[in-house]
């Protein structure tokens, strides 16, 4: 593999731009998760609902960027060994460790008075969010099959937080749909981070010396077929009886032409980053914006 384990140095990148990088901000689209719960309940426009959930998602925003600048210094000599994230600001020395700490602790205190401000019980939720994503990167990353549950958390608690923040109660079906969507979406970024660093992706990441492609595809068949059954049996059970139109059971044709587009993605070998997968697919950000007009029409509307 290309680069060895010797810094990638960029004098010429600024230290804020660095820091920004670091922080990585397009990962905050993740953080939008919070949002999903409130939503589908139709409470948005309640009371202070709005600026608890805008408040959910800066603390969010904060706390993970305090656990990617944690992982990048634990993770600093195996991502020089990484085509890519070699050029990540700690790992090119375009940042200290020592810097990268204090700054994690300072996002870290911030994230948690936010998340105080929203609710005292959304604060034990953002607390088990850190409580995980630690825990992930100081050991569970090298344990395969908890390294993917482990991750999947990281989605499910934040939709679970929207939740708490809004204070309404979650529906069984919606945890089902965010518990094995998440695990859909991560085993597809393993997939494609299989494919990407060949046979020498266990010196990056340990646990792709264990996982087969096929073990994978396994597991994001499984999950996608839960997760299409649950969101089915949650739009059928939410739908009103006499509806004029049936705007919950339409968006089902919507959700499940992204699973299905979203799948054959991860086939071609491109789930490395979600992210990047979502925001560089045209078809995905359509179907994306005509589910979310059908269920909106459905909570808001009718």
């Amino acid at each position: 593999m290309q680069g060895g384990s010797a810094p990638v140095v960029d004098p010429g990148t600024p230290t804020a731009l660095a820091v920004l990088r670091a922080l990585r901000p397009k990962q905050w689209a993740k953080n939008v998760l919070v949002l999903a719960a409130p939503a589908a309940a139709g409470v948005l426009a309640h009371g202070d609902v709005v600026g608890k959930v805008a408040l959910a998602f800066v603390s969010f925003c904060l706390v993970s960027s305090a656990t990617y600048l944690l992982n990048d210094v634990r993770d600093l000599e195996s991502d020089r060994l990484h085509p890519t994230k070699r050029h990540r600001p700690i790992a090119a020395a375009q940042l200290s460790v020592p810097f990268a700490l204090v700054a994690a602790t300072v996002l870290f205190v911030s994230g948690l008075v936010t998340a105080y401000l929203v609710r005292p019980e959304f604060l034990i939720v953002v607390g088990v969010y850190i409580a995980i994503t630690a825990s992930y990167t100081m050991w569970l990353k090298h344990i395969a099959v908890v390294d993917i549950v482990a991750i999947a958390s990281g989605f499910i608690l934040r939709a679970v937080a929207g939740g708490v923040a809004a204070d309404v109660p979650l529906s069984r079906w919606f945890l089902i749909v965010a518990s094995f969507g998440s695990l859909f979406v991560v085993s597809g970024k393993r997939h494609g981070e299989h494919i990407d660093l060949g046979d020498e992706g266990a010196e990056v990441r340990p646990t792709l010396g264990t996982y087969s492609r096929n073990y994978l595809q396994y597991v994001w068949t499984m999950t996608s077929g839960v997760t299409v059954a649950a969101y089915c049996l949650w739009a059928f059970e939410m739908a009103p009886k006499n509806e004029a139109v049936p705007l919950y059971e339409l968006s089902i044709v919507p959700f499940v032409t992204f699973i299905l587009r979203y799948a054959m993605l991860l086939e071609q070998g491109h789930g490395g980053a979600p992210e990047d997968v979502v925001l560089g697919d045209r078809t995905l950000l359509v179907l994306a914006a005509v589910w979310a007009a059908v269920f909106g029409a459905g909570v808001y509307v009718y």
